[in-house]
C-alpha cells in the first residue's frame, strides 16, 4: 500500500473513531472541519435534525476578498473568524470541535484559534 493511501486510510479511522463520541446536540453543534490542499471548509451542523446551520470555506465570497495576498495558514484563520461571526448572528455561543480525523496542527488549529479569537467557545 502506498503511503498517500495509509494516510488517507488512517484518517478515516480516525474521524469514524471520533465521530463515534462527538454529535452536534442542540445545546452544543458540532464545528466540522474540511481541509483540501488549496482550500478550508467549517460548517456548523445540528445532527439531531441532520442540517447545517451555517457554513463558509476560503471559496466564499464574503472570505475571499479578505483571503488575497495571504497564506493557507492566515486563510484559515479569517475563515475561523468568518464562521464565527455566523455563530453570533445565529445565536450560537458553545460548539463542539471536529477535526474529522485530522491533526490538529497547522491550518486546522489556525481556524480553531481564529474561531475563538471571535468568541466562538469550544
Amino acid at each position: 500500500m502506498s503511503s498517500t493511501l495509509l494516510k488517507r486510510k488512517m484518517r478515516l479511522v480516525r474521524q469514524t473513531r471520533v465521530r463515534k463520541r462527538i454529535s452536534g446536540t442542540p445545546e452544543r453543534l458540532r464545528l466540522n472541519v474540511y481541509r483540501s490542499n488549496k482550500h478550508i471548509y467549517a460548517q456548523v451542523i445540528d445532527d439531531t435534525q441532520g442540517k447545517t446551520v451555517c457554513s463558509t470555506s476560503s471559496l466564499s465570497p464574503d472570505v475571499t476578498e479578505q483571503c488575497k495576498g495571504k497564506n493557507k495558514k492566515e486563510q484559515a484563520v479569517v475563515v475561523g473568524k468568518h464562521i464565527a461571526e455566523l455563530c453570533k448572528k445565529a445565536n450560537i455561543t458553545k460548539v463542539v470541535f471536529d477535526r474529522a480525523g485530522l491533526i490538529y496542527h497547522g491550518r486546522v488549529k489556525a481556524l480553531a484559534e481564529g474561531a475563538r479569537e471571535n468568541g466562538l467557545e469550544f
